[in-house]
């Protein structure tokens, strides 16, 4: 081993805990960085072999009815590789010891065979018998949820029938890996349910003998989604297309999409951020060593060591700090996202989900941290070249005060001895002092901005549950029906209030930009269900035009006073040119609201509602369930406790959860900079400190030197925290909002308040272990350090 090797080893060894810290801040990027990027990676590869692996459709096409030779025509199309008609439709549950009955979903399957497209991953049991009508399957996690086995009984409503079926397995499907209750945006594994049928069982139930109601297709190589679709919608108009398409629209793929995106995109955001202030730290504790081994190097370079040998030498140490972080990142990531692959399987039914990392991910890990890392030590290098062996081996020049003018001598008028002192530390180093400022700044901000995500998390809670929907229940309707049914409800015992509504499913165009959706249409003043404009004021329904979602406004480029083209997808199925008039600031997904009466007319069915929201009396609400449950009308009732629980577990789950991770990561790096600000300064001031010492001042005055040092920096960070952290959290916000929801920027005196606290207590901590260390300070060896 080399002399500068030996070296190397000492000097590690020396500032072993601040390399520690340095390596933990460069650990933590790493560890976004691997875990987040897997996670991707993962997600992307399951879906995909998922999607393939079981024949996901490309292309979906619900109508009315049709018959069965249509799906002939429909695979002659140009473009369609394949296609296959099935029957889907709508049922409810009867689940003993609910009051209300449970919404699902009811897919056919063929009789013989497997299906060409979207087929099932049985989990349990078997597939029903060919020529047994009562046999089904039931999605494995509705039947987890409520003890479902293979061999019971399962009584299921379609269309005001109930019946006895009997499951014989459960499965999965790539087409529902994310499942919502209609009408709300959180999944439920007890509240909606998915049954697979036989086709000659879900014809016969759904009075589709010889005709189907939805068809499935693949695309042919090189052929282009748009021209597919739009020769599917023109064969089917004539039978009540409701409007194909695409995969990307697909409810389940859309939620999976978002998911992604929103890993994506904080991957490219965070790990930068820890990896900079990495390099920040180094330079420091390079440029801190060089200027105190000024002699040695001078030494060094006398016995003929060479610039490239020297400069080579410090680049080691730095390349050592990062690489171990590197490697201590990749690890920490591995297990962090294996931890994170179990919430990922308990809200997106993947049969299987094996977090792997892509090799690419673990070179750019260690690539990013180690160019980062020297960036930082390779801008000291250059004074380490710029040194003759006699400078070097001089003792620095002694720091020019004379730049402070009358500011220092006023205020070392009112100062003791060790006051003094610091002021004269802080003045002697502007740039490094200001460094440090920013650096524990930077660490605030990543505080404070990811208290005010959860802070905003919890403001959508607060805003859609208690002012936006005021509601106890929601009411959907089998078919749009007469507006007497609200009558009906506002007779019946424990209801308070009812408010009807008018959901029409629709294709929102503006230009080339076009948003499926719904159309919501409204009373004229809501009270259960409101929207909120700006300013969180309940906006009144107008009757010359459509209110549209901030976001969806933004998606469609569209603002008001323009002209929108809504493509309504059932009944007549009328294209119409409505204007906008006014933007909401929804924070769930993307609606459009409309005046209930404006839209009706619109429409050309007056008088029609597909639903209600309704206030119940809790003491009358068992008796109210019980009469709801034996409407025919009614194919779901949603009580908003059982909707805001669902919502409050997606908030808590998947990239909702990362703002946990990275509000204790803030911490870490907060504390990391801080320690290494503390003992920079330790280290550089150990001499004077032990004179102090020598000279009569007690433990606690001399320590004042140093921890003064620390807590003005810590304290001039502070507003510079504040203000940073109101900017990264409007970064931070747009990064996790997505189209299905929108997380709003609450950033308060409460959020700067607990990560003001977060730094003083890692200056706390920090000023403690450093404390203890000069108490501990052999005086002799420091007196007899040379300058």
């Amino acid at each position: 081993m080399s002399p500068l090797d030996r070296k190397l080893l000492r000097d590690i060894w020396r500032i072993k805990s601040q390399a520690a810290a340095i390596g933990v801040v460069i650990a933590v990027g790493v560890l976004m960085l691997v875990m987040m990027s897997g996670l991707v990676s993962s997600l992307e590869e399951t879906r995909r072999a998922y999607y393939e692996r079981y024949r996901l459709a490309e292309v979906f096409a619900p109508v009315t009815r049709a018959p069965e030779s249509m799906i002939d025509e429909l695979a002659d199309l140009p473009g369609v590789a394949a296609a296959e008609g099935r029957v889907a439709g709508d049922a409810l549950i009867d689940i003993k010891g609910l009051s209300l009955p449970l919404q699902a979903r009811v897919v056919s399957l063929p009789d013989y065979g497997a299906p060409t497209f979207n087929d099932v991953f049985l989990t349990d049991g078997r597939r029903p018998e060919p020529g047994n009508r009562d046999e089904i399957l039931l999605l494995t996690s509705f039947a987890r949820a409520h003890g479902i086995k293979p061999g019971q009984n399962l009584r299921v409503t379609i269309r005001g029938a109930q019946r006895e079926l009997r499951v014989v397995g459960l499965a999965q499907s790539p087409e529902f890996l994310y499942l919502t209750p209609p009408g709300e945006i959180a999944p439920d594994d007890s509240r909606f349910a998915v049954v697979w049928m036989g086709r000659a069982t879900a014809q016969a139930a759904y009075d589709m003998e010889g005709a189907f109601n939805e068809a499935l297709l693949s695309l042919a190589r090189g052929a282009r989604e748009k021209a597919v679709l739009d020769a599917v919608n023109r064969r089917l108009e004539r039978f009540g297309g409701l409007g194909a398409y695409g995969r990307e629209d697909h409810l389940s793929d859309r939620y999976v999409s978002e998911e992604i995106r929103g890993l994506r995109s904080m991957s490219a955001v965070a790990p930068p951020i820890f990896l900079g202030v990495a390099a920040f730290l180094l330079h420091i504790v390079v440029a801190r060593m060089v200027q105190a081994e000024r002699g040695q190097i001078g030494l060094m370079k006398a016995f003929g060591y060479t610039n490239l040998e020297v400069g080579a030498h410090y680049l080691k140490l730095v390349l050592i700090i990062a690489i171990g972080g590197a490697i201590a990142g990749c690890l920490a990531g591995i297990a962090a996202g294996r931890a994170m692959v179990g919430v990922y399987l308990e809200y997106y039914k993947f049969p299987f989900l094996v977090f792997e990392v892509r090799p690419s991910s673990f070179v750019m890990g260690f690539v990013i941290s180690t160019l980062s890392a020297s960036a930082g030590g390779l801008l000291v290098l250059r004074n380490i070249f710029a040194l003759t062996p006699a400078a070097a081996m001089r003792p620095p020049a002694p720091a020019d005060y004379s730049r402070t003018g009358h500011i220092a001598d006023a205020l070392a008028e009112r100062l003791d001895q060790p006051s003094r002192m610091v002021l004269r530390r802080l003045m002697r180093q502007p740039g490094r002092m200001a460094g440090a400022v920013m650096g524990i700044a930077a660490g605030m901000a990543i505080s404070a901005a990811m208290t005010g995500i959860m802070s905003g998390f919890d403001e959508t809670m607060d805003l859609n549950f208690n002012f936006v929907d005021r509601s106890d229940a929601t009411i959907a309707f089998v078919n749009p029906t007469s507006d007497k049914t609200i009558l009906e409800l506002q007779r019946m015992p424990g209801v308070i209030a009812v408010e009807p509504v008018r959901n029409v499913q629709a294709v929102l165009r503006n230009g080339l930009k076009s948003h499926r959706g719904t159309v919501e249409g409204r009373v004229p003043d809501p009270r259960l269900n409101r929207a909120l404009d700006t300013n969180l004021r309940a906006m009144t329904m107008r009757k010359e035009g459509v209110i549209l979602a901030a976001s969806l406004a933004r998606k469609l480029d569209i603002e008001p006073g323009q002209m929108l083209t809504v493509e309504v997808r059932e009944g007549r199925r009328p294209v119409l040119q409505i204007p906008v008039i006014g933007v909401t600031e929804s924070l769930l997904g993307s609606p459009a609201y409309m005046e209930l009466d404006a839209l009706n007319r619109a429409l050309r069915e007056p008088g029609r509602v597909s639903g209600a929201s309704l206030k119940i009396d809790t003491a009358r609400s068992a008796e109210l369930h019980q009469r709801l449950k034996n409407m025919p009308a009614v194919a779901g009732v949603s009580l908003k406790s059982d909707a805001r629980e669902s919502f409050r577990r997606l908030m808590d789950s998947g990239a909702g959860a990362m703002r946990y991770v990275m509000a204790a990561i803030a911490f870490i790096i907060t504390f990391g900079i801080v320690y290494n600000s503390a003992r920079i300064a330790q280290a550089e001031c150990e001499r004077d400190l032990a004179s102090l010492r020598v000279i009569g001042f007690s433990k606690w005055e001399a320590a004042f030197v140093l921890l003064g040092e620390l807590a003005v920096v810590a304290l001039v960070a502070l507003p510079a925290g504040a203000l940073l952290g109101y900017a990264l959290a409007f970064a931070l916000a747009a990064g996790f909002s997505s189209d299905l929801y929108q997380i709003p920027v609450t950033y308060g005196r409460g959020d700067v308040g607990i990560a003001t606290l977060a730094v003083l207590a890692a200056a706390l901590l920090s000023g403690w272990l450093v404390k203890r260390d000069i108490d501990r300070t052999d005086l002799i060896v420091a007196l007899k350090t040379r300058d």
